[in-house]
């Protein structure tokens, strides 16, 4: 028996990874007793390893959810400011294209303006 726990892992501020933890019970018998060398009183040590158990469940979940929480956090904002960017340009483009199209307008009425005068002086 054993959790095994899947998660994004906040590396830096355009990279997360994947990872997994497996979480097993504290429990074993013989040399694979965990933590031979204390005495447990009054609970039994069985009962004590169960609540540490839990304990270390819980914290690691916690950990889990907060580090792919501050990945999560980090990618949005990486998109956002890459949104940002684009909309800058997008911006910048439109209005040289705007003010060329308004200068070109400009341009055709003086022409036509200079062509209707030199067209009276005749």
């Amino acid at each position: 028996d054993a959790v095994m726990i899947v998660f994004n892992s906040y590396v830096n501020a355009a990279v997360y990874k994947q990872h997994y933890r497996v979480i097993k019970p504290l429990s074993g018998e013989g040399e694979n007793e965990p933590m031979p060398e204390y005495e447990f009183e009054p609970d039994t040590k069985s009962e004590v390893l169960v609540d540490l158990y839990e304990y270390m469940l819980t914290s690691q979940l916690y950990y889990c959810f907060m580090d792919g929480a501050a990945a999560e956090q980090s990618s949005r904002m990486t998109a956002m400011e890459n949104a940002s960017k684009n909309a800058g340009e997008m911006i910048d483009s439109l209005t040289l294209q705007y003010n060329r199209a308004r200068q070109a307008r400009i341009t055709t009425e003086l022409i036509e303006i200079i062509s209707g005068a030199s067209a009276l002086e005749d």
